[in-house]
């Protein structure tokens, strides 16, 4: 794509969401626990069967991805003028 299209840059990413009032005690807990499971050698083997790449990071930053990612596409829907149908 970046061949036809300079400058294009696409990835994919899953993550895990909680609701935006969720007590900051289970976010952490949350926290500590999937990015355990992300270091765990049996997940990360998983994971690669399916050519994903784990990374893990605090709440915060997948906060801030988010929120990245939400002002880039915003800025790419409006440029192409896609309209909800």
């Amino acid at each position: 794509m970046a061949e036809v299209i300079p400058g294009y840059e696409a990835s994919l990413w899953d993550g895990f969401g909680v609701p935006r009032n969720t007590p900051a005690e289970i976010v952490d807990k949350l926290d500590k626990e999937i990015n355990a499971a992300l270091a765990d050698p049996k997940v990360k083997a998983r994971l690669a069967d399916f050519g994903a790449s784990p990374m893990p990071m605090a709440a915060s930053e997948f906060r801030g991805l988010v929120d990245d990612q939400t002002k880039k596409w915003a800025k790419v829907i409006a440029a192409a003028g896609i309209k909800v149908e």
